[in-house]
Formats: C-alpha cells, sequence, structure tokens
C-alpha cells in the first residue's frame, strides 16, 4: 500500500498548487478566490523511487467557525472543509501544513497548528505519528526565505521555505518527506484470485457478497454509503483460494459527501488496483450512469479485468426485448470495454448468482491466457496485409513480428520500422484480429510497439 500525504492549511496558501507541483499535472483547480478547493482530491506522487499518494484538501479556518462566509457569493462550507481536512489528518501517513509566507504567521495559522498537534499520536520511541512537516510557501524572494524562521513558533519543527508555483526548494521538503516513510515492506505472498466488487453507493455490492458466501458477512442497508472501508472475505471453490472484496461505493467526486465517504473512494480505487477482476455493478432501476462509466474507465486504466453486473433486474418491468436493450446502451455507453461480459442479476432474490463466480474464475483464467509467437505472428501478418496502416508524410509502417511478453494482463510486443507511425486506431484494428483468434473474454489486452531495423 502505497503511504498517504495529506495537505493542510487554512484557504488560499497555495496548497493545490503544490498538489499539482507533486502530482506532475494540473489535477486540481487553481483560484485566488479563498475555499475554492472543498473536496478532497487524490494524485499519485513518487520521488527517489517511492511512491505515494497525495490528497489536496480544502482550506480550515478555525477562526470562521461555518458561521461567516469567506467570500462574496460563497456559500457556507468552513465547518464541512474543517472536518474533511481532520479526517485527511486521521488517515494520513505524512502531513504537509501549507502556511503562506507572504502574510506571515496568522492566528488561524497558530490554531491549525493547535488542531495538528492534537491529531498526532506518541509512538512508544517518544515520535509522533504522523509526522507533520511546516511547509512556508510563496517565498520567491530571499527576503521572505530569511522572514520564514517565525514558523519556528507554531512548535511543530523546521519550515521549508518554498515557491510551489516555481518549484523552489520543493525537492528538499520531498527529501524530508520521503525519508519519513515507513520501510517498504514485503507483502506476504497472497496466491488467492482477488475479486473486488465495485460500483456506485447502493448498487448491492454487500447484499451480493452475502449470497456468494452464504452467509451475512457483512451490513446490508438501503441507505447509500454504509460499507465505509473495504472487506476481505475469504472463500474456496473446489479447492481454489478466492478473496472478494467489498467496497465503499464510488460516487461523482462533486457528489462525495464531506468526511469519511471520500476517504471511503480511495479505498475503493486501492481494492481494484489489487485486485485481479473487478465486478462493476450497476444499479438496473437507474441505468447506466456517466459514473459508471467513470469507473470503468479506471478498471480500465489500472489493466483489470471486468465482468459487468447489471443488479436489481427483478425491480424491472420487462419485456422480450428489455435484456437485449440493456445490453446496447451498455455496450454504447462502455464502448471501450466491449469485451466484458454481462449478467442480468438479483442479488436479493438470487437470480443468475450462481453464474457471477464461474464467470469471473472463466475471465481471471483467460487473463492469464498466452499465445504462441507463430499465432501472434500469423495475426499481424493476415491483418497487415488485408488493411495496410495508411502511409503518413509518404513514410510507411511495417510490422516485422510480435510476441506475447507476459500475461496478468496478456501483453503483446510487436517489432516495428518505426514506433511513432503506429496510429492508436490501427492498434485497436490489431488488438480485435487477436481477439478473432483468442477472446481474451472480459480482459484488456496491452499492446506496445518496439523499433527495429529491417
Amino acid at each position: 500500500m502505497k503511504p498517504i500525504v495529506a495537505l493542510v492549511g487554512r484557504p488560499n496558501v497555495g496548497k493545490s498548487t503544490l498538489f499539482n507541483r507533486f502530482a506532475g499535472e494540473r489535477l486540481a483547480i487553481v483560484d485566488e478566490t479563498a475555499g475554492t478547493t472543498r473536496d478532497r482530491l487524490f494524485g499519485e506522487a513518487e520521488w527517489n523511487g517511492r511512491k505515494f499518494n497525495i490528497v489536496d484538501t480544502g482550506g480550515i479556518d478555525p477562526t470562521h467557525g461555518g458561521k461567516t462566509p469567506l467570500s462574496t457569493g460563497s456559500v457556507d462550507f468552513i465547518d464541512d472543509i474543517r472536518r474533511q481536512a481532520e479526517v485527511a489528518i486521521q488517515e494520513a501517513d505524512a502531513v504537509l501544513f501549507v502556511n503562506d509566507g507572504e502574510s506571515g504567521v496568522t492566528e488561524p495559522d497558530r490554531e491549525v497548528a493547535e488542531i495538528l498537534r492534537r491529531s498526532q499520536k506518541k509512538l512508544p520511541d517518544g515520535s509522533f505519528w504522523p509526522p507533520i512537516f511546516v511547509v512556508v510557501n510563496k517565498c520567491e524572494s530571499r527576503e521572505r526565505r530569511d522572514q520564514s524562521s517565525e514558523f519556528y513558533e507554531l512548535g511543530l519543527g523546521e519550515p521549508y521555505a518554498i515557491s510551489a508555483i516555481h518549484g523552489t526548494s520543493t525537492g528538499d521538503i520531498l527529501d524530508a518527506l520521503v525519508a519519513s516513510f515507513p520501510e517498504q515492506k514485503e507483502e506476504e505472498e497472497d496466491d488467492s484470485i482477488k475479486i473486488a466488487l465495485v460500483g456506485k453507493p447502493n448498487a448491492g455490492k454487500s447484499s451480493l457478497l452475502n449470497k456468494l458466501v452464504g452467509e451475512d458477512r457483512v451490513i446490508v442497508s438501503p441507505i447509500p454509503g454504509t460499507t465505509r472501508d473495504s472487506i476481505d472475505t475469504k472463500i474456496e471453490i473446489e479447492g481454489l483460494p478466492i478473496t472478494l472484496i467489498d467496497t465503499a461505493g464510488i460516487r461523482r467526486r462533486g457528489k462525495i459527501e464531506h468526511g469519511v465517504e471520500q476517504y471511503s473512494v480511495l479505498r475503493s480505487f486501492k481494492s481494484i488496483e489489487r485486485a485481479d477482476v473487478a465486478l462493476l455493478m450497476i444499479d438496473a432501476t437507474t441505468g447506466i450512469t456517466a459514473q459508471d462509466a467513470h469507473i470503468a474507465g479506471f478498471i480500465l486504466d489500472e489493466w483489470k479485468s471486468c465482468v459487468v453486473l447489471v443488479n436489481k433486474w427483478d425491480a424491472l418491468e420487462k419485456d422480450n426485448n428489455s435484456m437485449e436493450e440493456f445490453t446496447a446502451k451498455i455496450r454504447l455507453d462502455l464502448n471501450f470495454m466491449d469485451y466484458v461480459p454481462i449478467l442480468f442479476i438479483s442479488a436479493k432474490t438470487g437470480q443468475r448468482v450462481d453464474q457471477v463466480l464461474p464467470m469471473a474464475l472463466r475471465v481471471q483464467e483467460e487473463r492469464l491466457a498466452r499465445l504462441t509467437t507463430s499465432t501472434i505472428n500469423a495475426i499481424i501478418h493476415k491483418a497487415q496485409d488485408a488493411h495496410p496502416h495508411p502511409t503518413h508524410a509518404g513514410r510507411a509502417l511495417k510490422m516485422f513480428y510480435g510476441t506475447q511478453v507476459r500475461s496478468d494482463p496478456p501483453t503483446f510486443m510487436i517489432y516495428v520500422n518505426e514506433p511513432k507511425l503506429m496510429h492508436f486506431s490501427y492498434l485497436r484494428y490489431i488488438e480485435n484480429q487477436i481477439r478473432v483468434e483468442y477472446n481474451f473474454l472480459g480482459t484488456p489486452i496491452r499492446i506496445v510497439t518496439k523499433g527495429r531495423r529491417e
């Protein structure tokens, strides 16, 4: 599991700018209006070979107490922001307390420092957890950097004077941050097949888990968001060890409640990361939504295999064409995952639930399949003869040969004269031709091109 680093501090001190700097891309909204960041935002960063999750939070402003808006036209959300930042602190492995070097130490900074001190736990060796780093932002000039020493008064250790917008001295804080992480432990080998149940809140994940294991292992409630943490359940099917991972529901970021629920989203994403097969549950009563497609996209981004489960099928009024029409809608909205199987189930009544795990195991089996080099070469040469790659500026792409370099997920290396000439649409064409030979049901295919002289 990657460490979690939380960026906290009062509004408009540059947390989102620093987040974007560490994440290496513009993921957080940056605005001069105080309080722009109201929801936590998650990203991945890497420094000196250590990867970690970084969390941007809304600003804590204890002096407002949720009673006074931060700016004209803003809404009363200060208490929410404060709560979500406190939750971030509880979950974090390290905290970056970001301050404004331009304004110096303010009374809100002192109050935030007190909140942070109260959040720390004293360890047996006398140290405190999580470690807190005082970051003094907007220190572009030497004068500001010299004045940053006043932040020692916060009582949280050495202040790090930086400029998030220019990147000045951000390497120093990253060095200290990474050095504070616990040593990476080798995870115990677990050869079980890991199947994650994912989807929006109230799609029926916990109900399905209880049906699959044959007992009430997890709380089932009609209230969306009952499941806060990912829960692992170990079972065996004909001697085959399986880990079922029930996760908290994933909502659109704008719909995520402040507080515990938003961190449950991070846990859900981490569950997808460690799964072999994801069971994407769609609520038949609401139909497939943009958020369902978003979750499917995350599954694909992580190169995980997938089965789509349309749950609550018993609750719909149906005719002879209902299943066909619903399937067509899913295929249209998930056109980037046209290889996934679809099952129409009812976790409540048990309808077709007996098909879920056999389908997941079949998908996992195809995820591990390998094609011979001769088979792959026959596929790509036949494809090239049938539809040659379009020329670019008079230059033609030539595919010499291919081989499968790994499974889990199936990954193919194709040697070409010049990789830059390969268009993504032609790669999709090659993928389709591979699937004609072997379906790789429910499993994404990765194709990598490599240059080679003729």
